[in-house]
């Protein structure tokens, strides 16, 4: 489904940054980019060296000073020596690509063209067709603005399928109408917006995504749901950096029940966000960062509310934890992001989330309920055993039942059907491991996952793993823990090579092989079973997950 609020963005956005063409200023000094785990990870050696101290936790970056340099060498990576125009634009150079002194410009097609075959399913052929375009502006060191829009067909692996259809959604991209023989069509728009008023302070108008962490999943916040329209503050003050993020989301989901049980849709399918971030570099090897996060419903029962003006304040901790007897409508978190470079090429780092809190019943380790917190920790490296360009990463992520829920569904931690967070919403535990290596122009990258999920019982108790129930309806007050219910266990693994065309656009011949199997702990064991090889011409860095 195409968003008016997003393609009416989109074209304002572009007004406006066409129109700064005519100013005159130096160079330009600033880029941006939607945020995504394979280009970023490539970045690992600036990023996470011991030599430098920059922000890394709040993304997607604005790439200036050394982290610039970094980006525009990844574009540049092993340039095909040629004269020939035709040679130059597939193998080295945009489409289109204008350099003045005072503003720079560049445009691209982005074809995405897969097909596949299941061979342990239900031996279904899966490809993808989308069809789409980047372009990217530069005005001095000020402006930097960056679109892009892709009108997508695709049938997906059953597993994703069963997924879109009750979701009616594609995991990241947006809504999709249903077709016959499982086929799926969405489109999807990104466009940001960024004025560098110094080097200490930015502004941004986006509609696309942010992440908050170091690692490959957030449990904070994440680029897993689909992009949403938002104004983002940043400013930078010594080791300090400070995020603030409205956003304005997709809320499809938000249904009440009347006086007479009977359910009724008060909402008009959109909420509201609030997203704040203070992330202090205490040395060069050490950061440590706070996290606050409120959500609401922008209509109620009575049919009113809107934007909260009471969060435009930009400072963080407007109010305390929710306490498990809380009436407040809205959905608000506090969270703890960190790392420490252990090593010259070796980073640990975590996460901690905490939202409803009860001292007592905390440390009572009782079971209860209304305690509900998430964590991660993870390592990560980079040139591992002196090889270039080699990197890896080990994440456990785990979540207490009913953690992301609401006693309002309209104001729980999601956005347009999916969870802000990570994909797997809430009463969970998983390990990621994934390892990525760049030789020339060719890349190499294995994953393997595994998670085991506590499902609602069969009678329908909520046993605290969909966040789209209100947390009202718990089965049981105390004696909760991680993975109740029936037992959902999922190992993904995944094996990718390309050969890179052209890495100002991520161009590649690509092939791949992704393997799922589930098992669902019913009184007769349930299996799901799915192992894609696919092909393809793929461009661009956007992230399709389908490893959950």
């Amino acid at each position: 489904m195409k968003e008016k609020v997003s393609l009416k963005f989109l074209a304002l956005a572009g007004v406006l940054a066409l129109g700064m063409l005519n100013q005159n200023e130096l160079s330009a000094q600033i880029k941006n980019q939607p945020y995504s785990y394979q280009l970023s990870q490539k970045m690992n050696d600036v990023l996470y060296s011991p030599h430098t101290r920059l922000h890394t936790s709040s993304k997607p970056f604005l790439f200036t000073d050394e982290l610039l340099a970094k980006f525009d060498s990844i574009k540049t990576n092993q340039p095909v020596a040629s004269d020939n125009w035709f040679m130059r634009k597939i193998f080295n150079e945009h489409l289109i690509e204008v350099e003045k002194d005072d503003y720079t410009f560049y445009a691209d097609l982005l074809p995405d063209m897969i097909i596949g075959k299941d061979m342990m399913g239900d031996k279904r052929r899966t490809w993808m067709n989308s069809r789409g375009f980047q372009a990217g502006v530069t005005v001095g060191d000020k402006f930097t603005f960056y679109t892009s829009a892709t009108e997508n067909q695709a049938v997906f692996p059953e597993y994703l399928s069963d997924y879109i259809d009750d979701r009616k959604v594609i995991p990241g991209e947006g809504n999709t109408k249903h077709q016959s023989n499982n086929k799926k069509d969405w489109m999807n728009a990104t466009a940001s917006l960024t004025y560098d008023f110094s080097k200490h302070f930015q502004a941004t108008v986006a509609y696309d995504k942010n992440f908050i962490g170091d690692g490959y999943r957030s449990l904070l916040l994440s680029d897993f749901s689909s992009n949403y329209t938002h104004l983002k503050f940043t400013g930078t003050i010594g080791n300090v950096q400070y995020t603030s993020v409205w956003a304005y989301m997709n809320d499809p989901t938000n249904k009440r029940s009347n006086a007479f049980g009977e359910t009724e849709r008060y909402g008009d399918g959109k909420k509201w966000g609030v997203f704040q971030y203070v992330d202090y570099n205490a040395t060069n090897r050490f950061s440590i960062g706070f996290f606050q996060a409120i959500t609401w419903a922008n209509r109620d029962a009575a049919g009113t509310r809107g934007f909260d003006f009471t969060y435009i304040n930009p400072v963080m901790f407007l109010r305390p934890v929710e306490s498990n007897n809380s009436t407040s409508p809205d959905k608000m978190f506090l969270g703890l992001n960190t790392k420490y470079k252990v090593l010259k090429n070796i980073t640990a780092y975590g996460q901690f989330l905490l939202g409803e809190f009860t001292a007592k019943e905390f440390f009572a380790g009782k079971g209860y309920v209304h305690n509900k917190w998430g964590a991660q920790f993870g390592v990560r490296g980079y040139d591992i055993f002196d090889v270039k360009n080699l990197n890896f990463l080990v994440e456990y992520n785990t979540a207490r039942p009913y953690t992301y829920a609401h006693f309002d569904s309209g104001s729980n931690y999601s956005n347009n059907a999916e969870p802000l967070a990570h994909p797997l919403g809430a009463n969970f535990r998983e390990v990621v491991g994934i390892a990525n290596y760049a030789w020339k122009r060719f890349d190499f990258s294995a994953q393997l996952n595994y998670n085991e999920k506590g499902l609602d019982l069969e009678d329908g108790s909520n046993m605290g793993g969909d966040i789209f129930q209100s947390y009202r309806t718990f089965a049981n007050m105390y004696g909760n823990h991680i993975g109740q219910g029936i037992k959902s266990q999922v190992v993904y693994a995944d094996a990718k090579a390309a050969y890179v065309l052209n890495p100002k656009y991520n161009l590649r011949f690509e092939l791949g092989y992704s393997q799922r199997y589930q098992k669902i702990q019913y009184e007769t064991p349930l299996t799901h079973k799915s192992g894609v090889f696919s092909i393809g011409l793929r461009s661009s860095f956007r992230s399709l997950y389908s490893d959950f």
